[in-house]
């Protein structure tokens, strides 16, 4: 899974899975969800990301244990 962040379009883009998408949903104002070809949520995209999160703070409260956490 990852998150980045695009200042150029002020977009957050959640990577949930590592397939492409073949289908959008848009779900609210500003959010779209992408779904694989078997229909499997892969990704969120939020727009006006910098107006609708809070971007003071990303806390992360559990995790697998065998998860890898890298910053980029």
């Amino acid at each position: 899974m990852k998150i980045n962040y695009y200042t150029e379009t002020d977009s957050l883009y959640i990577d949930l899975k590592n397939t492409p998408s073949v289908r959008s949903v848009v779900v609210s104002d500003g959010v779209v969800l992408d779904y694989d070809e078997t229909d499997t949520l892969v990704g969120i995209d939020i727009d006006q990301a910098r107006k609708n999160l809070d971007f003071k703070e990303f806390i992360v409260t559990s995790l697998p244990k065998d998860m890898v956490v890298r910053a980029g």
